[in-house]
């Protein structure tokens, strides 16, 4: 390891086992010197792993509702109590669509739904930076990275509308990097990632398929979640200080691709 966070402080928003970006990247910050709480809904730590990741991190868990200010505010609130002092990098890792759940086609959403997936998925994220910018609660030079999927550029079939949902996540890291950075010198970026097999990403039909069908695309194949950690530790770190307001693809180079040989003999061998 390279000490690259030691003496920062963290919040991670979204760890829920073993399968979650967000659990892998707590392990990284961690092994890297940073100190974090973790926080998720009430929900997800009663039925999920997240009390097992804080016990192994040394990590206090809160609990909290990531559409609700008043939670939100006391897990900024309280991360600073329990770490002893202000925060130097957040990660937001939340998405969930229930038209994805009740497979519901994009043509025919409930829209109740639609805009619940908008507000779990997006909006949590202005949100949490503005509680979070009106208690002055990160340090100057702080970070906020949140995970995002190049679906909200192009379409992919299935992905229903947390495509719409992931435009909407990055289009709020740059209004907030520009209005954070201004203000406080604090970053705000969005990292595209690969397609990933967490415990939410495979409930989308049809996902081992793209999986491999990205495989197959991408020069250096997809990115895991321990790439990912990886990355998102030098986005915290001081080394890219001067990085903010960017959608970051983070995908072994599948967002530059049109047509690779390895997929062309894949759909050759198909037929």
């Amino acid at each position: 390891m390279y000490n690259l966070l030691k003496g920062k402080r963290g919040i991670i928003f979204g760890a829920l086992d073993e399968k979650s970006m967000a659990w892998r990247i707590a392990e990284r910050v961690v092994e890297e010197g940073a100190k974090v709480t973790l926080s998720n809904t009430a929900m997800a730590i009663r039925f999920g792993k997240v009390k097992e990741l804080g016990e192994k991190l040394d990590a206090e868990v809160i609990a909290a509702d990531a559409t609700n200010l008043e939670d939100l505010e006391n897990v900024f609130r309280k991360s600073m109590d329990v770490l002893g002092g202000k925060i130097d990098f957040v990660l937001h890792s939340i998405g969930m669509s229930l038209n994805i759940r009740k497979n519901r086609p994009y043509t025919d959403v409930d829209h109740d739904f639609y805009m619940k997936t908008l507000d779990i998925s997006a909006i949590s994220f202005h949100k949490m930076l503005q509680v979070a910018y009106k208690l002055d609660a990160i340090n100057e030079g702080g970070s906020v990275v949140a995970i995002s999927y190049i679906a909200a550029q192009r379409i992919f079939d299935k992905y229903n509308d947390m495509a719409d949902a992931k435009a909407l996540l990055e289009s709020i890291a740059r209004s907030w990097g520009y209005y954070y950075g201004k203000h406080r010198k604090v970053r705000v970026n969005t990292v595209s990632q690969s397609p990933t097999p967490t415990t939410a990403g495979q409930g989308i039909e049809g996902f081992d398929l793209f999986f491999e069908y990205s495989e197959k695309m991408s020069p250096l194949g997809n990115a895991d979640s321990n790439d990912l950690a990886d990355y998102v530790v030098t986005l915290f770190s001081d080394l890219t200080r001067k990085v903010t307001m960017q959608n970051l693809y983070h995908d072994g180079g599948f967002s530059s691709m049109g047509m690779s040989e390895e997929l062309m003999k894949f759909i050759l061998e198909k037929k």
